[in-house]
């Protein structure tokens, strides 16, 4: 899918998303970081952020490739 098959309004969409992923994901890593600075960081908690965080790392670059135009070579 490229920017011609998207409408203006379903790429305003799109890219609210993005945005909303985004912060999703910094706030994600800033908890993490968080609890990395414990003194007995909970080493679970921290793998299950990571993961999430991972997922929505694949999000993101999916809904990026929708935005980006398909370049032919």
């Amino acid at each position: 899918m490229n920017d011609d098959d998207l409408s203006a309004e379903a790429m305003v969409v799109l890219r609210v998303r993005i945005a909303k992923l985004r912060q999703e994901h910094q706030d994600l890593d800033d908890a993490v970081h968080a609890l990395e600075q414990g003194a007995r960081p909970d080493q679970i908690q921290i793998a299950r952020l990571k993961k999430k965080k991972l997922g929505l790392r694949d999000e993101l670059k999916q809904l990026e490739d929708q935005l980006t135009p398909d370049i032919i070579a």
